[in-house]
């Protein structure tokens, strides 16, 4: 019934967020990877708005998504611009490479897609296992703030094919006892009056508190957890609506 970043979704992905868009993310890993030497992994990579950047800098980055298509787009993408990076088809809570990395990154919130804990929890272990001794994991979270079950918002993007595509997002389930909100998304793509495709997609987050993620940090084994806010290293996290960056380290196995 629901796609997961499908074909109009991934269209639309690439419209509204194209390489190199920055949220202030782009330059943040940036900057925090330069001190790090060797390779990275970037979990839900999707179609590379962060990888390419990073790769055009000289990182040695490979990327896993579970969409083909955001898989698709990313590898067009890169190949529009000579570049050649190792793109798998995984998901971030069940992957096994022989490699191990000095750096994984979930930059903006990705991790929130993982719908259940335990997927999470996985995930985690999944990192850590993956990682090099002293390896770091660098990921982001925020808190969904003012959610009203009434709204109904819609959108529009022009392609460059001179069709349109609309988005329907409606809210349908909000829990701060689950830390959980369900929206559904309507992708419909018309030209010259006539619907060409639509997509229906089931857009899940499941959020942490700040305290609660160092503890499942600390549990999974990572330390030397560091915090920052807003994609500014010398910034706390200061209220609900800040973005925040964990960094934590693997001491050992």
């Amino acid at each position: 019934m629901f796609s997961s970043y499908g074909k109009l979704a991934t269209e639309v992905y690439d419209i509204d967020k194209p390489v190199g868009h920055s949220f202030g993310d782009v330059e943040y890993y940036l900057r925090t990877l330069k001190r790090i030497s060797g390779s990275v992994l970037e979990p839900a990579v999707g179609s590379g708005r962060i990888l390419i950047p990073l790769l055009m800098a000289g990182i040695d980055i490979d990327g896993i998504d579970n969409s083909e298509e955001m898989l698709a787009s990313c590898s067009t993408r890169c190949a529009e611009r000579n570049l050649r990076p190792k793109l798998f088809k995984a998901n971030m809570q069940k992957f096994s490479f022989d490699k191990k990395y000095d750096a994984i990154i979930i930059p903006t919130g990705s991790f929130l897609l993982l719908e259940n804990r335990d997927d999470a929890i996985s995930a985690l272990k999944c990192f850590k296992d993956h990682l090099k001794m002293e390896g770091e994991l660098i990921l982001d979270l925020f808190l969904p703030t003012a959610f009203d079950k009434k709204d109904i918002i819609i959108k529009t993007w022009e392609t460059s094919e001179g069709s349109a595509i609309t988005m329907e997002n409606r809210l349908i389930h909000f829990s701060q006892l689950e830390q959980k909100s369900v929206n559904y998304l309507r992708y419909e793509k018309w030209k010259d009056g006539r619907l060409l495709d639509t997509e229906l997609q089931k857009f899940v987050l499941r959020w942490f508190g700040i305290e609660e993620f160092k503890l499942i940090l600390k549990e999974i084994g990572f330390s030397q957890i560091h915090i920052t806010s807003n994609y500014q290293e010398d910034r706390s996290p200061k209220s609900d609506e800040d973005l925040v960056t964990f960094h934590a380290k693997i001491t050992c196995h």
